[in-house]
């Protein structure tokens, strides 16, 4: 079964990952009950804490509307309220399988979740508990990268798991969708994430985590399993730290 590498970490999934495969739109019940039950059973044979950031882009993006000429700032709360209904979805999911799992979001929506409130996150963590961070940073013009880099140092996380979900299963050289010369890279530093232009993360987070020294395993979520080999610390995805160098 292993040992985890980490005390505290927060699993990244952007929406797409829980979107119906068919339509790429959605929610697919059985994806995020897999989902929810490799969480749980990380948090109970691991003893990890373990708290979750989640997009909306199976719902909305605010970009995508941005670019039909909405107001930017208003689509990009529209997407926050998409990762809202992900996050309720996941939270049911974790205690359909018996994890306690709070949602606290960036946004105050009383009636449906608890409102972002950093030592409050934490206790959670400690009691055993789930935690799943909604609404981004709460402002238009972040991603839910940067969301996940800030709740990261927030809550004195060791690491982010990015999870990928369009059968990439770590970071390339370039796109291996599209350039069958890309070459995975199993260790590469974020300044050279930035230097190259990666396809990590958004810059905003890239930089945010070199210049906290954040940890970042990039790996396919998709594949059965791979949340636990991530934190036991099997060779999968790439490993994005200020120490190692490709």
């Amino acid at each position: 079964m292993g040992e985890s590498r980490f005390r505290r970490v927060v699993l990244k999934l952007s929406g797409e990952a829980f979107a119906d495969a068919s339509i790429n739109f959605g929610i697919d019940a059985g994806v995020v009950q897999r989902i929810a039950e490799e969480v749980a059973a990380a948090r109970v044979d691991l003893g990890v804490e373990i708290a979750v950031v989640v997009g909306g882009g199976n719902i909305f993006r605010g970009m995508s509307g941005a670019t039909r000429g909405m107001d930017r700032a208003r689509a990009d709360y529209m997407g926050m309220l998409a990762t809202v209904i992900n996050a309720l979805a996941l939270q049911d999911a974790l205690e359909a399988v018996g994890q306690p799992t709070r949602v606290q979001t960036a946004i105050t929506m009383a009636q449906v979740a608890e409102p972002y409130i950093p030592l409050r996150a934490v206790r959670h963590l400690e009691k055993g508990r789930v935690v799943v961070f909604a609404a981004g940073t709460g402002n238009p013009y972040f991603t839910t990268d940067t969301t996940a880099a800030l709740r990261a140092a927030e809550v004195g996380a060791e690491a982010i798991l990015k999870g990928t979900h369009s059968g990439v299963d770590g970071v390339y050289s370039a796109d291996p969708r599209i350039d069958p010369d890309a070459v995975k890279l199993p260790q590469v530093s974020h300044f050279e994430v930035l230097n190259r232009g990666l396809k990590v993360m958004d810059s905003t987070a890239i930089t945010f985590c070199m210049d906290n020294e954040l940890p970042i395993i990039v790996f396919d979520v998709t594949k059965p399993g791979n949340i636990h080999r991530a934190l036991v610390g099997e060779e999968i995805g790439t490993l994005v730290s200020s120490t190692t160098v490709p």
